[in-house]
């Protein structure tokens, strides 16, 4: 501290431009503004370093942000509409919005501002975004959810007040969005859900089925391992056409298997390789598939009474796998055992489950039985469920 300003041991008084001030001296612990004067015990030095913090951060990442050229795939902030909030997720929220007079839907990512992100942590999600996006940009596939663009920094973004997340006014420099193309039929989890005590005509199962199947070895055949397929990450357009969603931990296959190890994806939905910490490759989705499949024909979820551990413990060292009903068509059993076999190498490639799947005759049913019509599957019925 210098000669011109110090803080004597007593709190209550401060010293500035040499002349000494008693901060009680007006009885209102405090001092004129026009003196510049404050109390030295009021001063909250972790709340100042938190302010620093951000704010080096925000001149960081503007820095890094002129510096960098732009984009194929940035979108022109200035012609996009943020509506209304329409889903809150782990990573993120997504928003409605209109983006050049089509309808879009916005997930709006943002680190950092809280004051506890690093810089080093920032630039690892940044990282992760652009993966992201490098990933989604270049896929053209009607079971794949359509990329309009991104942006790396949102200061011009405008999203109504009352949508505004944890009641903040404006959004932070550092924020990130990815614009893709808005699907109003939902989440295929919240259609299952809907239709849980009906049941689904087995036409639409195998529909859905392939949906998926297709978008998968789409995916596959470019070298992607999607890594988080489940129920909750594939969207619905009007005319119930499946599409995948969500890229934020997908990644580009790599040439050795043990390149990519690591407890990626949702539990319930990984493959028992993946579980374990082993290496692993794009089979892990075809596994991922198989419980959606099972799921998909029994609109439920699979392992409701099991908790995370024993659900993770179980599949690993004891097999465990969903009880497929004995209702079901054998032809789309057997599918669903290919696809969740121990031994990943057993596991068909997605192109060849396309083909399983398109043989299947639906003309005579086959669905599972809805609650209201069975207490349990048991199948005489010539005709097996809707």
């Amino acid at each position: 501290m210098d000669s011109k300003t110090s803080a004597s041991g007593d709190a209550g008084v401060i010293v500035a431009g040499g002349k000494s001030y008693n901060s009680k001296a007006k009885g209102t612990g405090s001092i004129s503004c026009k003196d510049m004067i404050f109390r030295a015990d009021k001063i909250d030095l972790k709340s100042l370093d938190v302010q620093l913090e951000k704010h080096l951060s925000r001149v960081w990442s503007m820095n890094i942000e002129t510096q960098r050229p732009r984009e194929e795939w940035e979108i022109d902030l200035s012609k996009l509409d943020i509506r209304h909030v329409i889903a809150h997720g782990t990573y993120g929220t997504v928003y409605r919005g209109v983006y050049d007079n089509q309808d879009v839907a916005v997930k709006l990512l943002d680190w950092g501002e809280d004051g506890i992100a690093r810089t080093a942590e920032t630039i690892a999600l940044r990282a992760s975004f652009r993966q992201e996006v490098a990933v989604w940009h270049k896929l053209d596939h009607p079971n794949v959810t359509k990329f309009v663009g991104a942006s790396m920094g949102t200061s011009n973004l405008q999203i109504p007040a009352k949508d505004m997340f944890d009641g903040q006014t404006s959004i932070p420099s550092r924020a990130c969005c990815v614009v893709v193309e808005y699907l109003p039929g939902g989440t295929l989890k919240q259609y299952l859900i809907r239709n849980r005590r009906k049941k689904l005509a087995f036409k639409i199962v195998i529909q859905l089925a392939l949906d998926l199947a297709r978008g998968l070895s789409y995916l596959h055949s470019k070298k992607i391992v999607h890594r988080d397929v489940k129920t909750e990450n594939m969207l619905l357009d009007a005319h119930r056409t499946l599409k995948i969603a969500d890229f934020g931990v997908a990644r580009v296959e790599a040439q050795n298997p043990r390149d990519m190890t690591g407890e990626t994806g949702t539990l319930g939905y990984m493959a028992p390789e993946v579980l374990d910490g082993k290496p692993y490759n794009r089979s892990c989705d075809v596994y991922s598939f198989g419980i959606c499949l099972w799921e998909t024909y029994c609109c439920d979820m699979p392992y409701p009474n099991l908790s995370f551990a024993e659900v993770s413990s179980a599949v690993v060292r004891q097999n465990l796998r969903p009880e497929i009903p004995r209702c079901c068509p054998s032809s789309l059993a057997t599918i669903m055992r290919k696809c969740w076999d121990a031994n990943a190498e057993k596991r068909p490639e997605m192109a060849e489950v396309v083909r399983m799947l398109e043989k299947i005759d639906t003309s005579k049913g086959g669905g599972m039985i809805p609650d209201d019509r069975a207490p349990s599957c048991f199948c005489f019925a010539l005709v097996r469920g809707p």
